[in-house]
């Protein structure tokens, strides 16, 4: 078992190194985004592109308790894998949630994202698929099509939050903030 623990990191490890980097920068990106901002639900937002940077590094790295969880591993009688499934599913309800509080600035994102950049992240996600499932592609190249594919979409994910103005959101932000009533009462 360890031998073949120790291959799935170096050949998994190898193929997958630049897009976990990546999606450290992103997640490390929306932290400031996150530090930055002044009114909560932009920093429900950030808080909820950290969530799903930090699920998709997870996925990213599914591999890494085969080789540091044991399994046989039990706590309070459940394994690991329903403690696993357990706070990833949190962590999913929680980003929904978030979500649906910021909607308003979501919305306001997602509405300045050209629709080139919409189209040429789902062709990469169909070629990903592709790539995975072997349809078209060779078995060969399939795995290296899916990350390659991965890759550049976390690439195009980086290069937005890089050139992203925050001033500019914060701004459109703030005028859909709710009128506090008169009287106090919220």
């Amino acid at each position: 078992m360890q031998i073949t623990g120790v291959f799935i990191l170096i050949r998994d490890g190898i193929i997958e190194a630049p897009a976990i980097v990546i999606l450290f920068a992103c997640l490390l990106r929306c932290l400031q985004y996150l530090l930055q901002s002044h009114i909560k639900k932009v920093q429900a937002f950030w808080l909820a592109a950290m969530l799903i940077f930090f699920a998709v590094i997870r996925r990213e790295l599914n591999y890494l308790p085969d080789l540091f969880v044991s399994s046989d591993f039990v706590l309070l009688n459940y394994p690991y894998d329903w403690w696993e499934d357990g706070i990833l599913a949190m962590i999913y309800a929680m980003t929904v949630g978030l979500l649906t509080y910021a909607r308003h600035y979501l919305w306001s994102i997602l509405r300045q994202v050209p629709f080139s950049l919409y189209f040429t992240v789902s062709a990469l996600i169909l070629l990903e698929y592709m790539g995975k499932n072997n349809i078209i592609i060779p078995e060969a190249l399939g795995v290296i099509v899916e990350e390659l594919s991965e890759t550049v979409i976390y690439v195009i994910a980086l290069s937005y939050l890089w050139r992203l103005s925050l001033n500019d959101h914060n701004r459109q932000a703030k005028k859909i903030q709710p009128v506090p009533l008169l009287n106090g009462s919220g």
